[in-house]
């Protein structure tokens, strides 16, 4: 259904709220790094924006994954500023939902939506993937197996998100969730949905946020959810070809790898995309193996061509699954923080393997083996590439 302009106001009043509190840590998107800088009352210091950060003029790239080198220089620029502050807690809160919604409280329903006519010529491998000769690196057939088989091989990888919740019971600003709220259920038996090859046209060479929530959308009348219902545990990954870039991915100073979002975002380039079916979730997957090791590549694994590849397909779907309408869901509130605006899987990227909380590889059966990255838990305070499940 379209978004009324009470509801979009709604979502203005929550994401003039987030700004605001990236602002604090020197992580916002809001405005040019130069354009202002925010008192941090903790401290008495100023907290400047944080040039660096992918979000910079892009509020609606929630969850963006840095590239290594983007990440490292936030860091080193936030370690001589003071964005740096005087805390690095870590602790997520409860953004109250947008539209009603905080987390995907169901079966995680994922459609994977091969985006443009450079993915090629169609075919099937022998466990029934698609699979496409415009994939140099053979990325299709791994994703649809990622998904396949989360939730199998008794993994604890996507057990974090048990911990997280929505739902009338759980009060806006809550660090963790009562009894009676509505929980996210350990994804027992995969979660890939369907899979569509949208060659109908060339996917664009820069594809706006937009054009990527209308892609998002054209999936679901694809898959047949034409009802909110049925999409409220739906997200839809739209993966651009090798040789695109989809939002200015790869730009030399500003990039990043992954995002995630929701089609009313008023401030997705282009504006909201209207949907008759309900709010829709999606992320944008570009081919970021073009990147090399900037996204990932050889980070856990050597030659780790689709390291970073599965790690950033699951970073994007554990932060979906614990903030599916940014910004209504879990997210870090702490004041001062240089964690301050990030989601789950944010406060845990690019831990290197062998480290506390570092990136690792991930079995999942017969279904293979995959390099994925921890997410935060608030319940033990770490980053957790394993968890108990709790639901």
């Amino acid at each position: 259904m379209g978004h009324s302009p009470t509801r979009r106001a709604k979502y203005s009043v929550l994401t003039g709220i987030a700004s605001l509190a990236l602002a604090a840590a020197g992580f916002t998107a809001a405005a040019p790094a130069q354009a202002q800088a925010t008192p941090n009352g903790s401290s008495g210091t100023t907290n400047e924006f944080n040039p660096y950060s992918p979000q910079n003029e892009h509020p609606y790239r929630h969850g963006v994954i840095p590239g290594v080198k983007q990440h490292e220089n936030m860091k080193a620029w936030a370690a001589s500023h003071s964005a740096a502050a005087t805390t690095s807690k870590k602790t997520l809160s409860y953004g109250g939902g947008v539209d009603g919604i905080g987390v995907q409280s169901g079966h995680s329903k994922v459609y994977l939506v091969f985006y443009g006519t450079q993915w090629g010529t169609q075919g099937t491998d022998a466990q029934g993937n698609a699979t496409f000769t415009g994939d140099p690196s053979g990325a299709a057939p791994v994703t649809q197996q990622m998904f396949k088989g989360i939730g199998t091989n008794g993994e604890t990888w996507s057990a974090d998100l048990t911990q997280w919740c929505d739902g009338p019971n759980v009060a806006a600003g809550a660090t963790s969730c009562p009894s009676n709220a509505n929980f996210i259920p350990y994804q027992s038996g995969g979660v890939l949905s369907g899979v569509w090859y949208d060659n109908s046209a060339a996917s664009p060479s820069k594809a706006t946020g937009k054009q990527l929530a209308q892609e998002a959308i054209k999936a679901a009348d694809h898959f047949g959810n034409t009802t909110a219902a049925s999409n409220r545990d739906a997200y839809y990954i739209v993966l651009s070809p090798h040789g695109t870039n989809p939002d200015d991915y790869a730009n030399p100073t500003t990039g990043y790898c992954a995002w995630h979002d929701w089609n009313g975002d008023t401030t997705l380039t282009g504006g909201a995309a209207a949907s008759s079916y309900g709010d829709i979730a999606f992320s944008n997957q570009p081919y970021n193996i073009d990147q090399g090791a900037n996204c990932g590549v050889g980070f856990v694994n050597s030659p780790g061509t689709l390291d970073g590849w599965t790690m950033t397909l699951g970073h994007e779907w554990h932060e979906m699954m614990s903030d599916q309408n940014p910004a209504g869901g879990w997210t870090n509130h702490v004041s001062g923080s240089t964690y301050n605006g990030q989601e789950n899987s944010d406060e845990c990227a690019w831990l290197k393997p062998g480290t506390t909380g570092g990136a690792a590889n991930v079995s999942f059966g017969s279904f293979g083996t995959f390099a994925e990255q921890a997410s935060w838990s608030n319940d033990t305070n770490s980053c957790a590439i394993s968890h108990a499940i709790l639901h």
